[in-house]
């Protein structure tokens, strides 16, 4: 099965945007802490993390619209840590889209080009052309009061393709639209990214929208690059406890891990049998989705008893909250079908089990360890 993201090498000249141990501070907090990042050529790398985490400061150096306190920017090869934006061949989508309410939607695109002092025909041709791609040619006379949130961002999005850059920076640039709009601008822009071919660098707040968009994720935690990889990589093997619960989110359970393989709960029996054998305190992080409800098929290594607290209908699944005996609590998500199945209702009880591969496994005796 093939999923969004290019494997490609890392070689300088595959390359188009690189920070090389930047740091960055507003009075005494820290930004961004020794952040090392290379942006591939072409590809759509999305920065990803929670309000705070420097994923915005990041987009901002790179712009231009900041300067690192130490370290450099380097885009398309040249050194650019103390060039202002206007002189660097990157063009920014911001969360409120910019737009000039005086001017209509032909000469927001024309914008950029007006102030290169093209003009005439010229410059009517590259607008048109643009307006044309961006689905907005009978907009053309509208001024941004007129249009919905959609089509205003994709007039922000070709008065910043208008020029050409080399990088196009999107600044939350689906923060403003209503659910449905959103996701479908999110496969919009994964589509006109692949038309271009240029190297798209995003920030956003939304895990489902990095999965959908990107070709690489970099998730950010407190100012430091916490994982950068495929979509597929960072859901399915997270490098720390932080980037499993934040990509997804997980069910966190402390255990014991057997010779055997199989993972046992503190305070059961034969966790207590097995504490004088070779067994070693883990933790174990497990997706909603990845919990099954019944009894457990041969191959489970996760195996508990659990009573449904509660359960919420989500539309396409269904929620189960799941109270253990030692008062830690379990999320699982499921079908109408499952559910029914397993007769599970408020105030019942459940055997609740994962399969080896659904069982992501971290050290506890070193913060940040990776699964096993």
């Amino acid at each position: 099965m093939h999923f969004k993201g290019r494997s490609r090498s890392d070689s300088s000249e595959e390359v188009q945007v690189r920070l090389d141990r930047v740091s960055k501070h507003y009075g005494n907090a820290a930004a961004l802490t020794d952040l090392s990042l290379d942006v591939r050529r072409g590809e759509f790398l999305t920065l990803l993390g929670p309000s705070g985490c420097g994923k915005t400061t990041t987009l901002r150096l790179i712009g231009g619209f900041e300067v690192p306190d130490q370290g450099s920017v380097v885009i398309g090869g040249r050194d650019v840590t103390n060039v202002p934006p206007f002189h660097r061949n990157v063009n920014t989508v911001f969360q409120n889209y910019a737009l000039f309410p005086h001017l209509t939607v032909f000469e927001n695109v024309a914008y950029a080009l007006r102030v290169k002092r093209l003009s005439g025909t010229q410059l009517r041709d590259k607008v048109s052309a643009m307006l044309d791609r961006m689905g907005l040619a009978e907009k053309a006379r509208k001024y941004p009061r007129e249009l919905s949130g959609g089509q205003m961002q994709r007039v922000a999005l070709g008065r910043a393709l208008i020029n050409e850059p080399s990088v196009l920076l999107l600044d939350e640039p689906l923060s403003a639209l209503d659910a449905k709009l959103r996701r479908a601008m999110q496969l919009e822009l994964r589509r006109m990214h692949s038309e271009l071919g240029l190297t798209f660098v995003c920030v956003t707040h939304d895990q489902e929208e990095a999965l959908v968009m990107s070709d690489r994720i970099a998730v950010l935690d407190a100012g430091r690059l916490a994982q950068i990889g495929t979509p597929q990589d960072i859901f399915e093997r997270p490098s720390n406890q932080f980037v499993a619960d934040f990509i997804g989110g997980c069910n966190f359970v402390d255990a014991f891990s057997c010779a055997n393989g199989d993972f046992l709960l503190p305070g059961c029996a034969r966790a207590q049998q097995s504490e004088q054998q070779e067994v070693r305190r883990v933790l174990l992080a497990i997706r909603p989705q990845s919990l099954r409800l019944g009894a457990a098929e041969a191959g489970a290594v996760f195996d508990v008893a659990a009573r449904v607290s509660d359960i919420v209908y989500l539309g396409t699944a269904v929620r189960l909250v799941l109270s253990l005996s030692d008062g830690a609590v379990l999320t699982a998500e499921t079908s109408k079908d499952g559910v029914d199945k397993a007769g599970a209702i408020p105030g019942a009880m459940l055997r609740v089990w994962a399969l080896k591969e659904d069982v992501m496994v971290f050290d506890t005796a070193r913060s940040g360890h990776g699964p096993h």
